[in-house]
């Protein structure tokens, strides 16, 4: 059990045990499953990890923004190895257990729109998503697919054909799925010089309608996805505008509108879904990542004709939905109404945010500082007029807050943006040690 309440750094980084481990996961694992860190971890808790060499860091990282309520959390292990005393997996296929309906009930009352929902679960957040697309196509008996540049969606390869990044994404892994067609995001920092924000969205929906009417046919399209927040893409923000648009060339031409929320969902961004800045009502939504605080489990919320078109037998799998997964997430939600989550994210975004923004005063490497509640990025350039990309800057930083114990990713198209997606039971001690470091970092990599 974790007793420390920060960082705690006894060995450098990695330390030998974790050394020892690591050099046996470079023999036996398989190189592509990536890896950011050296560290073997023995424990979590909260928003700390212990290492095997008994080093404590702090995590920025969340598991890629899985561990929204805090690692480890105690009603939610209670909740899991109570289910494992009782039954582990007999399959949602072959008999009804009460938590999944229950789950699936719940999140038909938590998500928006004023019409009747049902749900489906799966594994992964791109499982969620081949769902959805095989949802929308025998909805509307169409099979195209839009989705946006800088978007990130899966691995699988329907996913990883609608995921706009080349490298790593899809490298090598081709021919990818047909019939998947790319329309524009608005990355208002990247925009035409002397466009504003509002401009460069409008622009972006223009071109979108005209795609329609040159390139593609509504006739072909059965479903639009998007990211309220792009995650992998950079943390982009779009304008409320922009997504109520999409919203409405959707309705107008029957295409399903499907927001992915795999990564924005569960009061990361300070609503317990990100589309709700915009005022939009998704046809389908797609959950995942911090659903069940780390058991695999993914989810499709979708209008009740449009998810009921598939025919029976025709969506689920094996582990869809375990009983595991399903009292995990009932315990996340019950966490996050009860101990406000989504205010404690507003008010840990905050707190990055106004820390950030005092340190792109001092460093001109900073071009911006982005996001929504605790979804929050950093974008390095070498040169605010030009706007070059500065990968390498932010490798070197993550490098040596890692090395000071202190756990951050990269993201971006251009591998040049510092995301954090902090546990929201992070203390205020703890943030403002991660702001200190980071500030210092910056200050010696530059």
């Amino acid at each position: 059990m974790i007793e420390e309440t920060n960082v705690k750094l006894v060995t450098s980084i990695p330390g030998p045990k974790s050394k020892a481990i690591f050099e046996e996961r470079k023999k036996y694992v398989a190189s592509g499953v990536s890896v950011s860190t050296e560290i073997a971890i023995a424990e979590a808790k909260g928003a700390l990890i212990k290492d095997v060499d008994g080093n404590v860091f702090l995590d920025f990282a969340a598991a890629i923004g899985v561990q929204n309520a805090g690692h480890c959390d105690e009603e939610i292990v209670k909740a899991i190895k109570d289910q494992t005393e009782k039954y582990i997996h007999p399959g949602y296929n072959i008999v009804t257990y009460e938590s999944y309906g229950t789950l699936a009930k719940k999140l038909t009352e938590i998500t928006t729109g004023d019409f009747e929902k049902k749900v489906m679960f799966a594994n992964s957040g791109a499982e969620a998503l081949e769902n959805a697309i095989k949802i929308a196509r025998t909805y509307t008996k169409k099979t195209g697919i839009l989705s946006a540049t800088g978007s990130f969606h899966g691995r699988t390869n329907m996913t990883m054909s609608i995921t706009s990044k080349y490298k790593p994404y899809k490298n090598g892994f081709g021919p990818f799925a047909p019939e998947t067609y790319k329309f524009d995001y608005p990355y208002a920092y990247r925009a035409p010089l002397g466009v504003s924000s509002e401009e460069y969205a409008e622009e972006c929906i223009k071109k979108l309608r005209t795609m329609l009417k040159t390139t593609i046919s509504p006739d072909m399209i059965a479903c639009l996805i998007v990211e309220p927040l792009q995650g992998e893409g950079g943390f982009v923000v779009p304008t409320t505008k922009y997504m109520q648009e999409l919203q409405k060339i959707c309705n107008e031409n029957n295409i399903v509108f499907i927001v992915d929320e795999v990564q924005a969902g569960f009061a990361r961004t300070g609503k317990m879904f990100a589309y709700e800045y915009y005022g939009i009502e998704p046809d389908v939504v797609t959950l995942s990542k911090s659903i069940a605080a780390g058991v695999p489990l993914s989810a499709v919320v979708a209008k009740k004709e449009i998810i009921d078109s598939a025919c029976v037998g025709g969506i689920g799998g094996t582990y869809c939905g375990s009983p595991i997964g399903c009292v995990a997430a009932l315990k996340v939600i019950e966490k996050i109404e009860k101990e406000n989550l989504c205010e404690k994210s507003l008010k840990l975004g905050e707190y990055i945010a106004g820390r950030l923004n005092s340190m792109k005063e001092k460093f001109d490497v900073i071009g911006e500082v982005r996001g929504l509640g605790s979804m929050i990025g950093i974008e390095f350039v070498k040169d605010r007029t030009t706007k070059e990309p500065a990968a390498d800057i932010v490798k070197a930083v993550i490098k040596r807050c890692y090395k000071n114990g202190v756990i951050f990713l990269n993201a971006g198209l251009f591998g040049n943006v510092i995301r954090f997606l902090p546990p929201l039971v992070m203390t205020e001690e703890q943030v403002k040690y991660g702001m200190d470091v980071l500030e210092e970092s910056i200050k010696e990599c530059i």
